[in-house]
């Protein structure tokens, strides 16, 4: 066959042995040694065809037809007009040639089918159905144990035992027996065929030597089925032969157990169900050469690859990859392929026992190919192009002429000679030039079954590479059937057009082993590897699940702890300082003027000037840097260190000679004792400048200012960043009463009513208090809710025992608690297959970035497999999966424990005001909350259960230690001139 390119180039698909150098089919012996000009140009079928065009996105895969309506070459074969020289015979090649550009419409085709097969919405209405069956991995050569199979065939029943020894499956153990199938039991009673099955399984396991202990069976059911998991499927129809009663809308894995059962086999469990495909793709699969496309052209044809789960829409699962089925034979059922049908397929369409239906399986399968050979030649005969003189009626029987005949024709040595003795032996005389065009159309019509699974090849391929995200794919494809073992040349055709028709996929064919037998016992020995895998997975992250009583226990000890705090004799006793800020209001939109903010918090500090007009609010800011010295030096040289900052930063912004307000976040633990006063009490992130523990920082700016000269200096507020970032977001939203901090650290604060505050005098309005809740649970009230990997991570902090909540949710200790959970999966042989990963023991190295990363919606988990890759983790596939569900398990809990938290502080504030419903605004700020992309989704959900009295918007902080620092000294200035 000839395979046409672009600009009617055609690429030789048999050599010398079917084409000539130039392309064209060789005429017959004795004809003239010239082929017409229009042969060498592509033939239009149904108008000029296009390429596919494809969407950018996997679930939106586009194939555009070509413009004009498709129809059928039987319709054009009459009327063409290909000149007088172009013969009956050429005429018939041409028909059974298909065009590269038409090989590309086709593939485009099959990739919107199968679209349609993945998508939720057209799923039940799609030819190529994309069934999942729910295999979600591939082998990785750790597989061992005992494994049974039980394989029905057409006429026979194959029982089958296997042993793996983890070896990488190279080197399995097999014993198999075959039962022939009583005549009676295909069409019988259901229960008759399940119990011959039993029966078989039970002889077979009497004469070896197997363990009494658990022996999973893998069932090959090569019938229709919709699956639902991969052990339960039922069955939607019979083909082949079968027509068993009582069996169609059952589940055929519990009917096969039943049997199984009364057979006293107690200690045999049917674990998974497959067909055939499936299996040869995984008996080509090892970790080091994984397989993740199958491709089966037989009696019949077929196609399963690893989709990503996310885009198979039907199942609810969405993490890692499943296997799907295809079923593409049924592809054109739609008339999608009516363009390239020749009248010759139309007539072995007609006679089979399914009009209309598996069109593309009728062109492909071996089942059919002889038969077209048949019509072909029957065509030509009645044209008086072949034949003559033979009495020709024996090609008009079905079966005629089979395709193993069709395949020894084509042979390049023998074919002449098998040809004349397969037409002699239907009683025709074939002359030589008649064994010589049998023997060009049998190539013919083999050459296209090849370039038409070559299509259909590269559009999983096409498709894979898409919804990977990947430049390029690079991919095993097993093979296997009668067509692709039987001669090789099909398998050269099926690569080279696969190349030709996906250039960005490089795809090796692997010749698959015993798919059904050795193929369906390693699905099972994976299906219970992966059982295996979930049953560890679920024990040790079960700690870290809570449940929705867990988290109103938190809630509760939450409000608990606030009230303790609260309180001036009991304030000692709890773990949420709950401490005053003597911030009284938030903003009310009448602030005016020009104020300073500084914000202190680690080794680079800033200066602000804010001017807050009626038209909003504008800044300037510079950072300034602190020197190791100084930070570890003594507090007066720290503290003119900044004053020498302020001083410059007005200088360049001309403001030496106004008196501006200060607000002044300080985010060192302080006791407050007034707006302006707030006491040190220990200094954290690298200081240690002495002279300030113990002493007020307001003052000693005050002093240092005064050391410097510098008498413009009017600090009104200080603050921490949590209460900025409420008053920050307080400026735009008048409803904002709570300030949430999400990020290396968290805490929150909110305002409270006087009356509560025992630690403070007065009883009338309002006061912010900044609860401290990252102290929570130090007290030891959140012991129930602390796992091992918690408590690893706090013991080896530099505060043991100190922060236990915030040890739970902040971006500081997340990556942290994730390394643990990850190095116990390893130990259990869970992840990495068991290997020690040496590096996976240095503290820090999975960073709380990473969680975010890999939790992205959409992420290829090759992509995940990179990250990992980068830490030097030997990681698959299947570990990235893993690796993956550990970190939303360990973000999901700290999503929940704020929102906990959270719900305590709204339902307070509804119960101080007497509401029956709270409508308030978290100012809510911190890299976790900002970039984690689930958190804050999961933060909010939960919290609308916990407080389903309470409507809660979170707006997210611009700046909240900047601008909300000055906001505080505007508020505290309200009503006074700038």
């Amino acid at each position: 066959m000839a395979v046409r390119g672009a600009r009617g180039r055609r690429f030789c698909c048999w050599g010398n042995g079917g084409v000539v150098s130039n392309g064209r089919p060789p005429p017959p012996r004795g004809a003239a040694a010239t082929v017409p000009t229009a042969m060498a140009s592509p033939l239009r079928r149904g108008g000029t065809s296009q390429p596919g065009h494809h969407g950018r996105g996997a679930r939106d895969f586009q194939a555009h037809s070509p413009a004009t309506p498709r129809s059928s070459v039987s319709h054009q074969l009459a009327q063409r007009n290909d000149g007088p020289a172009c013969t009956p015979v050429q005429r018939a090649l041409l028909a059974l040639t298909i065009p590269l550009e038409m090989l590309q419409v086709v593939k485009g085709r099959m990739m919107q089918a199968m679209s349609h097969g993945l998508s939720r919405q057209t799923h039940a209405q799609a030819n190529v159905r994309m069934l999942p069956t729910y295999i979600c991995s591939t082998p990785n050569g750790t597989e061992k144990g005992n494994v049974l199979v039980a394989e029905l065939c057409q006429s026979h029943v194959r029982i089958l035992l296997m042993t793996l020894l983890g070896d990488g499956n190279q080197s399995p153990h097999v014993t198999d027996k075959i039962f022939d199938v009583p005549g009676d039991s295909m069409q019988g009673p259901g229960e008759a065929l399940f119990d011959f099955i039993a029966q078989c399984v039970r002889q077979f396991l009497a004469g070896v030597s197997s363990p009494e202990e658990r022996l999973p069976l893998g069932f090959v059911f090569p019938f229709s089925c919709k699956q639902t998991q991969l052990n339960k499927a039922e069955l939607l129809s019979w083909s082949k032969g079968f027509s068993c009663s009582g069996v169609e809308g059952k589940d055929v894995v519990q009917l096969l157990q039943s049997a199984i059962n009364k057979q006293e086999l107690f200690h045999v469990e049917v674990v998974a169900l497959m067909n055939d495909t499936v299996g040869t793709m995984m008996t080509c699969s090892t970790r080091e050469r994984p397989c993740e496309v199958a491709l089966v052209v037989d009696k019949g044809t077929n196609s399963c690859f690893m989709a990503e789960a996310q885009y198979v829409e039907v199942v609810e699962e969405t993490n890692g990859r499943m296997c799907v089925n295809t079923e593409w034979g049924c592809f054109g059922d739609d008339d999608a392929l009516n363009d390239i049908l020749t009248p010759y397929d139309q007539r072995v369409d007609q006679e089979s026992s399914n009009p209309g239906k598996k069109r593309f399986e009728k062109l492909v399968g071996s089942l059919y190919l002889g038969d077209i050979v048949r019509h072909t030649l029957m065509a030509l005969s009645a044209e008086k192009a072949l034949f003559i003189g033979s009495n020709v009626t024996v090609l008009g029987t079905k079966g005629a002429l089979n395709t193993q005949q069709v395949l020894e024709i084509i042979d390049n040595e023998e074919g002449m000679a098998k040809a004349r003795v397969a037409l002699e032996a239907l009683g025709l005389r074939p002359s030589e030039r008649d064994c010589c065009r049998v023997q060009q159309i049998c190539r013919a019509v083999v050459s296209r079954s090849a370039a038409l699974c070559a299509a259909g090849l590269a559009a999983i391929l096409g498709y894979i590479r898409h919804s990977r995200g990947l430049e390029r794919l690079v991919t095993n494809v097993a093979v296997d059937g009668e067509l692709y073992r039987a001669h090789s040349r099909f398998g050269e055709i099926l690569q080279s057009v696969t190349g030709l028709l996906a250039p960005d996929c490089m795809a090796a064919l692997v010749p698959s082993v015993d798919g059904t037998g050795r193929g369906a016992a390693i699905v099972t020995a994976v299906a219970l590897r992966l059982a295996d895998q979930r049953r560890e997975m679920d024990q040790l992250l079960a700690p870290l699940r809570l449940s929705r009583t867990d988290l109103e226990r938190v809630q509760a000890l939450m409000r608990q702890e606030m009230e303790l705090g609260l309180g001036q004799e009991t304030n000692a006793n709890s773990s949420v300082r709950m401490l005053p800020t003597y911030v009284r209001g938030t903003p009310d939109g009448t602030e005016r003027g020009e104020f300073l903010a500084l914000d202190l918090g680690g080794t680079n500090f800033r200066v602000l000037v804010v001017r807050v007009a009626e038209d909003g609010i504008r800044m300037a800011s510079e950072i300034y840097l602190i020197p190791t010295n100084i930070m570890q030096g003594t507090g007066e040289a720290l503290f003119d260190h900044i004053v020498d900052c302020i001083m410059d930063f007005q200088l360049k912004q001309d403001l030496m000679e106004q008196v501006l307000p200060l607000g002044f976040t300080f985010s060192f633990p302080c006791q407050q004792l007034g707006l302006d006063k707030a006491v040190l009490l220990t200094w954290t992130k690298g200081f240690s400048a002495s002279g300030c523990v113990g002493e007020d920082v307001v003052q000693l700016l005050r002093e240092a200012a005064q050391r410097k000269r510098h008498l413009a200096l009017k600090v009104v507020a200080v603050v921490n960043d949590t209460v900025g970032t409420m008053m920050s977001c307080g400026y735009d939203d008048p409803k904002c009463e709570i300030g949430l901090i999400v990020g290396t650290g968290t805490n929150a604060c909110y305002m409270e009513e006087m009356q509560n505050v025992g630690t403070v005098e007065g009883e009338r309005g309002r006061m912010c208090i900044n609860m401290e809740w990252g102290a929570f649970g130090d007290n030891g009230c959140l012991d129930h809710i602390f796992t091992d990997f918690d408590r690893l991570v706090d013991e080896t902090t530099i505060n043991p025992g100190k922060q236990r909540f915030e040890k739970l949710i902040s971006g500081m200790y997340l990556g942290e608690i994730v390394r643990y959970i990850l190095l116990a999966l390893v130990e259990k042989q869970v992840l990495f297959r068991g290997k020690p990963c040496p590096r996976l023991q240095t503290r820090d190295i999975f960073k709380t970035k990473f969680l975010s990363t890999i939790e992205i919606d959409g992420l290829a988990l090759q992509q995940v497999q990179a990250i990992l890759h980068d830490l030097e983790l030997d990681a698959s596939f299947e570990d990235g999966v893993l690796v993956r569900e550990v970190c939303q398990t360990v973000s999901l809990r700290a999503a929940q424990l704020c929102a906990a938290g959270l719900a305590a502080v709204v339902e307070k504030m509804r119960e101080n005001r007497g509401l029956s419903q709270l409508a308030v605004t978290v100012g809510v700020d911190g890299t976790l909350y900002k970039v984690h992309p689930r958190f804050s989704q999961h933060l909010q959900k939960m919290l609308r259960e916990l407080a389903p009295n309470c409507t809660v918007t979170f707006l997210q902080s611009e700046d909240g230690s900047g601008k909300g620092a000055a906001l505080v000294a505007a508020v505290a200035c309200r009503g006074a001139e700038p």
